[in-house]
């Protein structure tokens, strides 16, 4: 039987509550939550040292002080945009890496033993050049190794990344997420684990599997220590709340989240309520009140 807690990412901090102590009050206070997932975009990692020390730290304390354990950093939307580790230019994809490595050096500031991400995305043309995205998938898994030393040398667990939706950004598919996995880590200086999202998957893949939110957790739950709840349509990533309206509208069931768990024989995996709204009124008033609601739908399944 496998322990399973639940938290919440930090993303519904982003552009309203900046500073730590009030987004953690939240957290620890109004919702109740222990877990927590820190988004980047909340503290840039190449922000000043002395800035991104006194942010991190105040973010250590008012964790402590509300009784938060900070599970994990995960990339926010900023690098979503930006390719990453796969933009067609060598310079970017270089300044991409100086990124990281930043990012790494931040992540035991917070309190955190792991950190993760989407691997990058390639342009529209570069993933429709077979040469070209395996010079620059090989490149890819070449840096991941690099920033697993890294991240041994700071002292972290494991690495995280993230299966996506869409061809760009790999990988998309069941198939394609057990390739990368097997490549990643085969060479890594520490585990190098999933991060899975209930609502991603590739549902124009052509194959059923890949449409099945329930056959992702099931094939890789054992590998993944965060698992990123969201209900959705089945048809894109929409990172609704589990509110009544959208539970009518939505596909994700609690009780098939936990069955797929259970089939999969993972020990232990943290649900994080990984929720997005528009930065424009009325959905900039409801953001507490969705969390809040999402949190007890879930505590009738998770009790910690």
């Amino acid at each position: 039987m496998a322990k399973i807690m639940l938290g919440v990412n930090a993303c519904f901090a982003v552009g309203r509550y900046p500073e730590p102590e009030e987004w953690l009050e939240i957290v620890g206070k109004k919702l109740d939550l222990r877990y927590c997932q820190f988004f980047s975009d909340l503290i840039e990692p190449r922000v000043e040292k002395e800035t991104k020390e006194r942010m991190c730290k105040r973010t250590r304390e008012a964790a402590r002080k509300y009784n938060v354990t900070m599970h994990s950093v995960f990339t926010g939307t900023a690098p979503h945009w930006c390719h990453t580790l796969l933009h067609p230019d060598e310079g970017m994809r270089k300044d991409a890496l100086a990124w990281w490595e930043s990012f790494l050096e931040m992540t035991p500031m917070l309190g955190a033993k792991a950190v993760g991400s989407l691997l990058g995305a390639f342009s529209k043309k570069d993933v429709e050049n077979p040469e070209r995205k395996k010079a620059l998938t090989d490149e890819l898994i070449a840096n991941w190794h690099y920033l697993s030393r890294l991240a041994k040398d700071t002292d972290l667990d494991y690495l995280m990344f993230e299966p996506m939706s869409v061809r760009r950004e790999i990988p998309s598919t069941i198939a394609e997420t057990e390739e990368l996995y097997e490549r990643i880590n085969k060479g890594a200086s520490l585990p190098i684990k999933l991060c899975m999202d209930i609502g991603h998957g590739a549902a124009r893949s052509g194959k059923e599997e890949d449409r099945d939110p329930y056959a992702w957790v099931e094939r890789f739950g054992a590998r993944a220590p965060v698992l990123h709840i969201q209900q959705t349509d089945g048809i894109s990533s929409k990172h609704w709340p589990f509110t009544p309206e959208y539970n009518k509208r939505g596909i994700i069931k609690p009780e098939k989240v936990l069955d797929a768990i259970s089939r999969s024989g993972a020990d232990e995996i943290l649900l994080v309520l990984e929720v997005f709204h528009s930065l424009f009124e009325p959905m900039e008033d409801e953001v507490i009140d969705d969390l809040l609601r999402s949190v007890e739908y879930w505590r009738k399944y998770v009790s910690e």
